[in-house]
């Protein structure tokens, strides 16, 4: 296959990835409700609560029994809190789901966003009470008022969804832009899907280009691939080849097959790292065992020098072998010839 027409299977496939990627979230099942963060992710300043500075160094029955002296002292809510996450988790006392909950709700009863999304959280999976995700909802709208980022992305999660509300794009928008501003990553990414379809926002793709931008700095591998392409191509963003690379990289580093498959065809083409035959075969080798194959590398690693191509399966085989090992048994039987004739 000439360079030429290697090209131009690059640029056709990368628009219509980036195209179908965008497609593939507006119709796929939205991901289930994030799981509540430690509320010491959100705990006073060190040195300002004794409870959550023992909590935070590990040292979870001192932080019992500091928030249990709290509370019974001075009603405090964030220990009430931390009493549920102990609890929920087994730290440093017996796991209990029901006294979780228990301490959820009193402390969410007082105004605090963390309790308000653990106990949705409780709600939405049935666990200290039976399975309401009715409550589960209410308890996501009053966090997300609050500010609560995984609270907004869950609740606009189930606006997409369209069961427990009618399906609103609009109304998703506006939850996942308070959770992208406070930094949510997937949030972020949802959002660029949005602005790159015109989804509940007009169609903007320099606004989606920096959300992926924001969402893969914060080491998003999906959103490291779209804005990979997105460099790669100009779109939205000012096109920036060893950008797209660097960005592919981490996300083909991470497993990502399509990342692989992209990152195989610049080591081709020399386009945005140096041409390496070696590099594109191996990343090639590795895309296909994790279910990308490409017709065009295919026919590029067989008229390759056999040294090289050697080359290329010694260095992609541990990977191979890591996908292999996380196959079932009846997966890897189908897996059939790895290494092309």
């Amino acid at each position: 296959m000439t360079a030429s027409a290697i090209r131009t299977l690059w640029l056709g496939v990368a628009i219509g990835a980036l195209a179908a990627s965008a497609a593939a979230a507006q119709t796929k099942k939205p991901p289930a409700p994030a799981a509540a963060p430690p509320p010491a992710a959100t705990a006073p300043a060190p040195g300002s609560d004794p409870a959550y500075d023992a909590y935070q160094r590990g040292k979870y029955i001192t932080a019992f029994s500091e928030a249990t002296r709290r509370i019974e002292q001075k009603n405090d809510v964030k220990s009430m809190t931390l009493l549920g996450e102990l609890y929920a988790e087994g730290l440093g006392i017996k796991q209990d789901d029901n006294k979780a909950a228990e301490w959820y709700r009193l402390a969410a009863a007082r105004g605090d966003r963390e309790a308000m999304f653990a106990l949705a959280m409780f709600r939405m999976n049935g666990r200290g009470g039976p399975r309401d995700r009715e409550a589960s909802a209410r308890l996501l709208a009053s966090a997300a008022k609050l500010g609560h980022a995984a609270a907004a992305y869950n609740l606009a999660l189930l606006y997409l969804e369209g069961q427990l509300f009618p399906q609103d794009f609009k109304r998703a928008a506006e939850l996942m832009r308070i959770a992208a501003e406070a930094g949510n990553a997937h949030a972020q990414y949802a959002l660029a899907t949005f602005y790159k379809e015109g989804r509940g926002v007009e169609k903007d793709l320099r606004k989606a280009a920096r959300l992926l931008g924001a969402a893969a700095l914060a080491e998003n591998a999906d959103a490291e691939v779209e804005y990979g392409i997105a460099l790669f191509n100009g779109t939205g963003v000012a096109k920036n080849e060893a950008a797209a690379a660097t960005y592919l990289t981490r996300a083909a580093k991470r497993g990502n097959a399509i990342a692989q498959n992209r990152l195989a065809l610049m080591y081709t083409l020399g386009r945005g790292v140096q041409a390496d035959p070696v590099q594109a075969a191996r990343w090639h080798l590795i895309a296909r065992a994790g279910g990308n194959s490409d017709l065009a590398l295919e026919d590029y690693v067989r008229k390759m020098k056999p040294e090289d191509r050697a080359a290329a399966e010694a260095a992609a085989k541990p990977w191979i072998d890591a996908i292999n090992a996380q196959r079932s048994p009846e997966a890897q039987a189908s897996q059939i010839g790895l290494n092309p004739p």
